[in-house]
């Protein structure tokens, strides 16, 4: 083959060929120019004779390298890269623990392509494109890939896939079949399935988790949450240590409303509230009062006179200051192993209102009642049965019990979160995503634990949302920029990019991108993804569903790939419409 460079453009490489026009399916392939070093270009045009080749790396040895830091002289020779030399270009070898088969090359005729395991899982990834494109066939794919190859197990990997639509149980549910090292563990939010119901236990929630569960977005709100997660161990142990500090914790809010100057029927129907539910042995209605001459219980101390007054403010006043402690003798938290329901912090929230002066102030009544109502809400309804936890158990215990199935380790752990409404289903997420961080944050050693969280329909969950101004962070940000270094990885999923945290997306490392045609999602990614050019972004617009480009650290360079088809196949095709509207028959039964 004769060929010489007529010039070089910035990064494109001129090449006239002296033997007659070229074959426009070039476009694509690869081309070396061999002078001092190895360069390699794509074709990406060819004009007759002419052929414009893309400066991409260099060859160095039996490896290439991704990257420009030289151009061919112009007497370099030019070489064409056929089908057995290019694999060093597309490919990592396919060495078991170091590379994972992923598809095939449709421009160098289904050459197999492989990426870089460690480079792929050591880093957040995320796979993006439209409804259909194959996300979900691409990630069934990976995973079936890694734990269905019986000689050698992964048997330490800890993957979560919180599945939005309930697709890929199907994917996985035959995998301990195919290597029966390997367990896979599925959750459900299906609460008439029998499957096992997915449980959180609600002592383990701390005030972030309560702000995400019940959409606080006040500091009002946030104080009155911690109040009430110190309030609800307390009132949950009987021990005789404790009983001071309950008495206190009362009278405290009896005091308040005392003094409030609020109408006495208010003060008397307000106490009578507190005592009939929140009592001890030394504080309830029936509490004897002493005077000179008498004894007389507290409920009686609280009748309105014929004036409608409360004529023993006074006495009650020097009953309830009686109970009060100095902060020495209140100073210590009560441990943290108690276990109580939601209910019981549904407890534990009203009187923290109460305490707090909710009846002083109509603003402050006005932004807690929603604090309030919210959580009746969820202990009233079904969504209680989420939160019902009965031993206590401590937040590592809990994470371990997820990734345990009989005595054995689950390495796969699908949670389906499909029968929730699309809000609480981001609480859920954000909360778990947020005490899988809390766990390996402490692990030790560093980062010797590693678990994956992976989102699909990721922009419902990993957005700019209202709670950095009141939490002073995101938790998906938070993993995006600090989860490496602790072994916590993120891999998104979506077909709506630009409504993804730009901080969260900006952190992954690898990127399988299928076909999308939306104008903002395409500007969102070109910004965002190294090696996005304006040449691929339209290719990107024409790729056939099942195709993708993947860029990244795992891949050696920019790559378009044929997805290998996943067996089994994750439920996520569409309605066939032309099978469920007709009949086999030609009418209908009358």
């Amino acid at each position: 083959m004769q060929a010489n460079i007529l010039e070089i453009q910035e990064n494109t490489v001129v090449v006239k060929f002296t033997n007659g026009n070229l074959d426009k399916n070039l476009i694509n392939t690869y081309v070396a120019f061999q002078d001092t070093k190895v360069l390699v270009g794509e074709i990406t045009q060819v004009k007759g004779d002419i052929l414009y080749a893309n400066l991409v790396g260099e060859i160095k040895g039996n490896d290439f390298v991704y990257g420009i830091t030289a151009k061919p002289s112009l007497k370099a020779n030019v070489v064409l890269i056929d089908k057995d030399q290019v694999s060093m270009i597309l490919s990592h070898p396919e060495v078991l623990t170091k590379s994972l088969f992923i598809g095939y090359s449709p421009i160098y005729d289904n050459l197999r392509i492989s990426f870089d395991l460690n480079q792929f899982f050591s880093n957040h990834f995320a796979i993006l494109g439209g409804t259909g494109s194959g996300k979900s066939w691409t990630l069934s794919k990976i995973i079936q890939n890694i734990f269905q190859n019986g000689d050698k197990v992964p048997y330490n990997a800890s993957l979560f896939i919180f599945d939005t639509f309930g697709e890929y149980y199907n994917s996985f549910t035959g995998i301990e079949t195919a290597n029966p090292y390997i367990s896979f563990k599925s959750y459900t939010t299906n609460l008439e399935s029998n499957e096992e119901i997915l449980k959180i236990p609600p002592f383990l929630l701390d005030v972030d988790d309560l702000a995400i569960l019940l959409n606080a977005n006040s500091q009002d709100q946030l104080q009155v949450l911690e109040k009430a997660l110190y309030l609800v161990k307390i009132f949950k142990r009987e021990d005789a240590n404790i009983l001071k500090i309950k008495n206190d914790i009362i009278a405290r809010a009896i005091l308040d409303i005392l003094l409030s100057g609020r109408p006495p029927v208010q003060i008397r129907d307000q106490i009578f509230s507190i005592l009939s539910f929140y009592k001890t042995n030394d504080l309830h209605l029936d509490a004897v009062l002493s005077q000179p001459g008498y004894n007389r219980p507290l409920k009686h101390c609280l009748l309105l006179d014929a004036d409608g007054k409360l004529r023993e403010i006074d006495l009650l006043t020097d009953f309830f200051t009686g109970f009060l402690l100095d902060e020495t003798e209140t100073s210590d938290l009560p441990p943290e192993n108690i276990c109580y329901s939601l209910a019981d912090l549904e407890n534990a929230i009203d009187f923290a209102l109460i305490s707090e002066g909710m009846f002083k102030s109509e603003k402050v009544y006005e932004n807690n009642n929603l604090l309030k109502v919210r959580m009746h809400t969820l202990v009233t309804e079904y969504y209680h049965t989420y939160f019902e936890y009965s031993n206590y158990i401590t937040k590592e215990n809990y994470i371990n019990t997820l990734l345990t199935k009989g005595n054995r380790k689950a390495q796969l752990i699908n949670i389906n979160i499909n029968y929730v409404d699309d809000r609480f289903a981001k609480n859920i997420v954000k909360i778990m995503s947020k005490m899988l961080f809390d766990v390996l944050k402490v692990y030790k050693p560093r980062a010797g634990f590693p678990i994956h969280i992976i989102l699909e329909e990721a922009h419902r969950y990993v957005m700019n949302d209202d709670g950095v101004d009141l939490l002073g962070y995101n938790i998906f940000e938070r993993i995006s920029k600090e989860g490496r270094k602790y072994g916590i990885l993120l891999g998104v999923i979506s077909q709506r990019p630009n409504e993804l945290s730009e901080t969260s997306l900006s952190q992954s490392s690898n990127f399988l991108i299928f076909k999308m045609s939306h104008p903002r999602d395409l500007d969102y990614i070109k910004n965002l993804i190294p090696y996005m050019t304006d040449e691929i972004a339209k290719r990107i617009q024409v790729l056939q569903p099942g195709y993708c480009y993947a860029f990244g650290t795992a891949f050696k360079i920019p790559t378009i790939i044929q997805i290998d088809k996943p067996n089994p196949t994750p439920e996520s095709n569409n309605v066939n419409i032309s099978k469920t509207w007709f009949l086999d028959t030609q009418k209908p039964n009358q």
